[in-house]
């Protein structure tokens, strides 16, 4: 897949990921930066585990909204703390 596809799925991983967080994440465009984040940290996590997927777009969208739920669990904590 090509580079504006992977920020697409990016993308839709990151919206994914603010819909299913309690308290819907950080907006539309941080959920969004966030899924494109999420994409490089949830290869990472596969990859630390030692999976791999093999199915396309599907699969860079469910790697995508791992990287972005972990992302989104993390920043909830720390904003969290503030309060």
């Amino acid at each position: 897949m090509g580079c504006l596809g992977s920020i697409i799925i990016g993308a839709l991983a990151g919206l994914l990921a603010g819909k299913l967080m309690r308290g819907g994440g950080f907006g539309c465009l941080w959920n969004i930066v966030l899924g494109l984040v999420g994409g490089l940290v949830g290869s990472w996590i596969f990859g630390l585990l030692g999976v791999t997927w093999e199915g396309g777009w599907i699969a860079e969208l469910g790697t995508g909204l791992v990287g972005a739920i972990a992302i989104l669990f993390v920043a909830n904590l720390f904003k969290n703390k503030k309060k």
